[in-house]
Order: C-alpha cells, then sequence, then structure tokens
C-alpha cells in the first residue's frame, strides 16, 4: 500500500526528533523558542553537549511556544498545496503548544474552508511523543487516511510510558514542572528519583533510589511490569549521559532481547527542565496510570 500524501503530519521540537529524522519519517517540524535567560531577545543556537555544558557553567534555559506566525506559516504552506494537516502536539499541560495550534487552525479554517486540519493533545513529550509521532507516520506510509492516524493518536496516547530520572531535581523545580515532586525537597546526593510523566500529561516523582545503577534497574522494572508487546519499538533518550542510556539499551537487549531499541539525545525543549544527566525510556504499556 502506497503512503497517504492527502495530508501532512506535524508535530514539534519537544518531540525531540531531529530534523534529519523527522523528514526520513515524512514528518514536518514546528519550533518551540529557546533562550538563555541573560539574552531573552536572542534564540539559542546550543545544541548537544554545548548546550548542557552551557546548563553545567550556570546558564539558565527558558522556553516558550512557537509564535502563531511560525505555526501559521508552517500551516499554510501546506494549504496551498491543496493537502490537509494532522499536528500531534506537545502535552497542554506542559506548553501552550496546543492551544496555540487551536487558534491559528481555526482562523486558517475560514480561509481554507475546504482544507482538513486536526490538532491532535498527545499528553505526551520527549521521546514520548516522538514515539507516537514515529507510529503514527508508519501508519500514513501503509495508506492511512487522516482520520484513522488521528484516530491512532488519540485511542493510543494513553499508552506510551515515559520513565526517567534526572541528576538534579533543580532543573524541574525552576521550571515549574513539579507535579508531586515538592515530596522530594530533601533529595540527598546519590538518591535519583524515579519520574513519571503519566497518561493526563502530570510529572509525577514514583519512587527514589540509590545511585545510577539502581535506577537504570527500577526503570526496567518498570517496562518488564508493564510492557505492551515486548517486539515493539523503544525509545531512550538522554540529556548528554550516552553512557547511561547504552547501559538501559544493553540491560534491554540482553534480558529481552529486544532489536529494535532507538538512543537520541534530548534537545533543548525538554532538557533546560530536565537538566544534564538524565535518562529516559519511552514505550507502549498496558497498564493504565491513572492512579498516577
Amino acid at each position: 500500500m502506497k503512503a497517504n500524501e492527502t495530508y501532512v503530519l506535524f508535530t514539534d521540537s519537544a518531540s525531540d526528533l531531529t530534523e534529519q529524522v523527522a523528514s526520513g519519517m515524512g514528518v514536518s517540524l514546528l519550533y518551540l523558542n529557546v533562550f538563555m535567560k541573560d539574552s531573552p531577545a536572542q534564540a539559542c543556537t546550543l545544541r548537544g553537549s554545548d548546550f548542557y555544558d552551557a546548563l553545567r557553567n550556570g546558564k539558565v534555559a527558558c522556553t516558550s511556544a512557537a509564535n502563531l506566525s511560525h505555526i501559521r506559516e508552517k500551516f499554510e504552506a501546506v494549504l496551498k498545496t491543496g493537502r490537509d494537516i494532522l499536528y500531534l502536539a506537545f502535552s497542554s499541560t506542559l506548553s501552550s503548544m496546543y492551544a496555540t495550534a487551536q487558534i491559528v487552525a481555526e482562523e486558517l479554517a475560514e480561509e481554507y474552508p475546504e482544507r482538513k486540519i486536526r490538532i491532535v493533545d498527545t499528553r505526551c513529550g520527549s521521546l514520548g511523543q516522538g514515539l507516537l509521532v514515529y507510529l503514527c507516520a508508519e501508519r500514513k506510509g501503509h495508506g492511512a487516511s487522516l482520520d484513522e492516524a488521528a484516530a491512532f493518536a488519540e485511542n493510543n496516547h494513553e499508552k506510551v510510558r515515559h520513565w526517567f530520572t534526572v541528576e538534579d531535581l533543580m532543573y524541574l523545580r525552576r521550571g515549574g514542572r513539579v507535579g508531586t515532586l515538592s515530596a522530594f525537597a530533601g533529595v540527598l546526593l546519590g538518591i535519583k528519583p524515579i519520574l513519571l510523566l503519566n497518561h493526563r500529561g502530570i510529572l509525577n516523582a514514583m519512587q527514589k533510589v540509590r545511585g545510577k545503577k539502581n535506577a537504570v534497574t527500577a526503570m526496567i522494572k518498570h517496562y518488564e511490569e508493564e510492557v505492551l508487546d515486548e517486539n515493539s519499538i523503544i525509545y531512550i533518550g538522554h540529556t548528554d549521559a550516552p553512557e547511561l542510556a547504552e547501559q538501559l539499551r544493553d540491560i534491554l537487549k540482553k534480558e529481552y532481547g529486544i532489536q529494535q531499541i532507538v538512543i537520541g539525545m534530548i534537545g533543548p525543549v525538554i532538557g533546560a527542565h530536565a537538566g544534564p544527566g538524565a535518562v529516559a525510556v519511552f514505550y507502549l504499556g498496558k497498564h493504565d496510570t491513572a492512579s498516577a
């Protein structure tokens, strides 16, 4: 079956899909704004280790949703070609990207009444969002209609598991992405929090363990308890902690025989709030996280 070319699949830079990877999937990206607190008028161009080195050296990174004009320009360029749009947005609990895109969609609907624009609140972020986008792009590649791809995203976003640990809770507290993290205010050196972004897009601290090795073990245990299909793809993200990400990958491969594991560096949008040294695992789970 041929790819359905009647619509364009969009996501945003909070998905941590690089331009190259997104393009390979046939996905277009919208870009959130990232800037340093001491230079708010200038976009931050640092990427990879350079960005995290800046944070380690005391720089404070800030983020905001893309401008209306940026989203409108990207969307309108597609509509003018006679194609429709499906946008899988960064969680509305963590950003105003979903709400901003809805405003743009309503404006463009009046100007292009024959075109369709669907905005889905993924309640996901980082490579959890990237995983959902990948699965939707795969379906689009097999001919799924816009409505079918949108329905898949809406029916499966709650299954995407986001488990991660961070080096320092300071970044999350400072960014206000705390949920129940206040309970971990007294975390001591060497104690690692195990965090969950639940199906409502709310960040919660679930447990704490001593040391990075035990943090990896804890995340693998959650995978073992929750995984929907051990043959499905897993995404691992990190904020300039490749050794920890590779350790997590190697254990998953050895213990579960998983072949489809993708490791990616978490970009500045999420990294500004997670800080350097974080590692995360993303997969489809079978258990409801409503109690989390």
